[in-house]
């Protein structure tokens, strides 16, 4: 059976010609080397070395045993290499959720970061409503997830990565487009759209919560999955919404957001199932801020 030791042996030799060089670059003596390549040989059922008085010579074999020999220990030596690497995180695959929110908070600095510091990880990123988030988490489809904070499952770990409040957004000749700041009580009364809450069950809390603290049930006229579909109901005039600030930075037209006093905030955390074995995931954490132990 032939072993890897004896493959460097033996280009030791056929790099040197000479069996006592080899055996000093290899740290052994003489002797044993000698054994070795005779080994290898037996084994072989061939010659890969002519011995001469002070030095040797490669065989015809010995030639070009050597090329696939070095190939071999190549790939051998990477095979390591990237064992290694792959324990710690810096080879493999990393599917991360997101839902939409994260795109113009976090998610984009951390993944670029990321991105740059383990170029050997696949980072797979796929947008996903909150609500969904959790399950896909716990059934191993993504190693984590940013949502909102609040999802109560404990089988999840989870961390702050950011907060944001909530702001109005109206279309531009609504009685409210003027104000500064808009306090609670100015929205009763009024038509609301927001997002339903099986699809983003914290954020439509928190927008009743707001609410029903100034003394009102909200009146939700329309509900909508996604942020920007809300924004653009309401550009059309079919009500008024809370949404997160995040929705300035997309440059809606025929709409104007306005500041809430006391505004709500909703808290971006990033969640994965604890136990998760994924070597990337923890540096994922690090890069994100957050350090978990070993």
């Amino acid at each position: 059976m032939i072993d890897i030791r004896q493959m460097r042996y033996f280009v030791a030799l056929a790099e040197t010609l000479h069996f006592g060089r080899a055996a000093e670059r290899l740290n052994l003596s003489q002797p044993p080397l000698s054994r070795q390549i005779a080994a290898l040989e037996r084994e072989l059922g061939v010659r890969l070395v002519e011995r001469h008085s002070r030095q040797a010579s490669l065989a015809a074999a010995g030639k070009r045993f050597l090329q696939d020999s070095r190939a071999v220990l190549a790939s051998f030596d990477e095979a390591c290499r990237n064992a290694k690497l792959a324990d710690e995180g810096e080879l493999g695959e990393l599917a991360i959720g997101f839902m939409m929110h994260a795109a113009y908070g976090a998610l984009p600095g951390i993944a670029r970061r990321y991105m740059a510091a383990y170029p050997g990880v696949r980072l797979s990123l796929r947008e996903v409503i909150p609500s969904l988030l959790p399950q896909l988490i716990m059934t191993g489809q993504f190693d984590a997830g940013i949502t909102f904070h609040g999802g109560g499952n404990p089988a999840l770990e989870s961390r702050s990565i950011h907060r944001e409040r909530l702001c109005l957004v109206v279309p531009p000749g609504h009685r409210l487009a003027d104000r500064e700041t808009v306090q609670a009580a100015d929205l009763e009364g009024e038509a609301l759209i927001a997002t339903h809450a099986d699809v983003a069950p914290i954020l439509r809390n928190v927008v009743v919560d707001f609410c029903r603290a100034a003394g009102f049930e909200p009146l939700v006229q329309l509900e909508a999955q996604l942020q920007q579909t809300i924004v653009r109901l309401v550009a059309e005039g079919l009500g008024i919404a809370l949404v997160p600030e995040t929705m300035r930075k997309i440059g809606f037209a025929d709409v104007v957001f306005r500041d809430l006093e006391d505004a709500p905030v909703v808290e971006h955390v990033i969640a994965w199932r604890r136990g998760n074995l994924n070597p990337a995931l923890k540096p994922f954490l690090r890069t994100a801020g957050i350090f978990v132990e070993e």
